[in-house]
């Protein structure tokens, strides 16, 4: 019998064709939009992450009970030893080392007289190495309004606000004011390579950017960092992983540390991105955002399925009657009428979910450049969005797809058994 209904489905086109098409393309939207919803508030937390805390993020106990605060006299020593023996144990993760830093910064005049100071809030990043991947995770190629990238030591990228209010670009000297490691004074000049903008208010009122090592010889922080963060190979966060190396790394050192003797405060511990600060709350916040607009979405999806499923059964009212009268039997015409609805269901939700899914690796390769709709935006959002690319995307186009069609003629079918034999012979008369 499902061969024969299947045969029937594709040579009668003018009962399957309309169905297929409805099924298809809500198989297409359901999946392109799950994805965009995923991608766009995926995008935002792992913006987030590339500026603040990584995927997974190394500090010393200390320093992660007062992170906020930048503590860089409790900051992590013998770096290298330590990224050498990271890149062993976890090569699948990209680690970076960090300094985040709060300073003043000091604008001289021609005469080389104060003119105007400032806060700064900034980072000592990678900028210079050759195989670098920080520029990028900063998106600073795109977010450089004048000017360059700093290309020797030295040089400096300032937030393009900041450069505007103390009327300074692209070749001015400043002085930056701050504290060493070791609770000294530290005055250093930088030369401004460029100026950038984020698009996001918090980081463009004072962002200051300059090489990892710049950072160390102005803070003198030899061999040291504040952070060492570390990024997954995902695309988007992923915490089942990031746990899983976070346990593991705090096992061993917690092990290491009693076993040496050492000052726990200062030995490294590991979080992940949602267990630090404020970040928590983002994800939650991120994730049920994220299952609302897809269970809206669906359900919406769902419910013209379902309707359309329940017209196309019950326009067939005297179709059923024929085979009722040529003494087919009504439970035989329900069981055929729900494997017809799986069969449309089954081959809409097959196109329309690989023409979803073709369009999703389309536009997640491009991306939607959304910078102009943002620049006034307090908190981090990327400029240019993508579709997520994550499992769900080949299988929850059949969920509209398949239950709703086949649950619509399910209800269409139940007419059957409601009405008498005498009545649809009356129809057919007519």
């Amino acid at each position: 019998m499902k061969k024969f209904l299947f045969k029937g489905i594709l040579r009668d086109k003018g009962r399957s064709l309309l169905p297929v098409i409805v099924v298809s393309l809500g198989a297409l939207l359901t999946v392109f939009l799950y994805s965009w919803v995923t991608g766009v508030l995926g995008d935002s937390v792992e913006m987030s992450s590339n500026f603040e805390g990584g995927d997974v993020k190394i500090m010393t106990k200390a320093y992660a009970a007062e992170s906020n605060q930048f503590p860089n006299d409790l900051a992590l020593l013998n770096v290298d030893a330590l990224l050498e023996e990271l890149h062993s144990v976890f090569p699948e993760v990209d680690w970076a080392s960090r300094i985040r830093f709060g300073a003043l910064a000091d604008f001289p005049d021609s005469l080389g007289e104060t003119r105007g100071q400032g806060p700064v809030a900034g980072w000592g990043v990678d900028l210079l190495s050759e195989n670098t991947r920080e520029p990028e995770r900063f998106n600073l190629p795109a977010a450089v309004v004048r000017g360059k990238m700093p290309e020797k030591p030295g040089e400096v990228l300032l937030s393009e606000d900041l450069a505007a209010r103390f009327d300074v670009g692209p070749g001015d000297v400043f002085t930056l004011f701050g504290t060493t490691m070791e609770g000294g004074f530290s005055f250093v000049n930088f030369v401004i390579a460029g100026t950038v903008r984020f698009g996001t208010t918090g980081l463009d009122r004072g962002a200051v950017l300059m090489d990892l090592e710049d950072a160390r010889s102005a803070f003198a922080m030899e061999d040291a960092a504040g952070e060492i963060l570390g990024f997954l190979p995902q695309i988007h966060y992923d915490e089942d992983l990031a746990q899983e190396i976070a346990a593991r790394f705090n096992d061993h050192f917690n092990q290491y540390t009693e076993e040496a003797g050492e000052d726990a405060e200062f030995s490294p511990t590991m979080l992940t991105l949602s267990q630090q600060e404020g970040m928590a709350q983002i994800l939650v916040y991120s994730k049920a955002v994220s299952a609302m607009l897809i269970f809206l979405f669906v359900a919406a999806m769902s419910i013209v399925l379902w309707n359309a499923g329940l017209l196309g059964g019950l326009r067939r009212y005297t179709e059923f009657g024929v085979r009722i009268a040529l003494g087919e039997s009504k439970s035989h015409i329900y069981r055929s009428l729900i494997w017809e609805a799986l069969m449309i269901g089954a081959l809409g939700s097959v196109l329309g979910s690989v023409a979803g899914i073709v369009l999703v690796y389309i536009f997640s390769a491009r991306g939607f450049d959304f910078s102009g709709f943002i620049q006034n935006a307090t908190i981090l959002i990327p400029g240019v969005v993508r579709p997520a690319i994550t499992p769900a995307i080949y299988y929850i186009g059949f969920i509209p797809g398949v239950f709703s069609m086949v649950l619509g003629n399910m209800l269409a079918g139940i007419g059957i058994y409601k009405r008498e034999t005498s009545r649809l012979f009356n129809e057919l008369d007519v």
